[in-house]
């Protein structure tokens, strides 16, 4: 019944990340346009699915893990150090907005 040999595992380990990503995560995206979002995950699954394809499983499963690194740079040494902004709150949301370009006009109204 239950086979993890086919494509739909990887479909479906992707989407997972995704799910807990959005769910846990999404409002750090808030001002992020649904279709690029909706990109992202595309891109990311036919990434994916292409390595598994033609290289093998592991190959996909080990650049899933390898995305640990850039996400510990970012937040533990980038954000903090060189931006000011704090890599796992995005305080403060002021500076967190400069930096992803966003409307900052929000927070003069208060």
């Amino acid at each position: 019944m239950w086979a993890t040999d086919t494509l739909w595992f990887e479909v479906a380990i992707v989407s997972i990340i995704y799910a807990v990503g959005n769910i846990f995560f999404g409002h750090f995206e808030e001002q992020t346009p649904k279709w690029r979002r909706f990109g992202k995950y595309l891109l990311t699954l036919l990434i994916v699915l292409g390595l598994s394809v033609y290289v093998g499983r592991w190959a996909s499963m080990s650049l899933l893990g390898l995305m640990i690194v850039p996400l510990l740079y970012i937040h533990g040494y980038y954000l903090p150090k060189k931006k000011g902004i704090n890599g796992w709150t995005g305080e403060p949301k002021r500076k967190y907005y400069a930096f992803r370009g966003w409307d900052t006009e929000i927070f003069r109204k208060e």
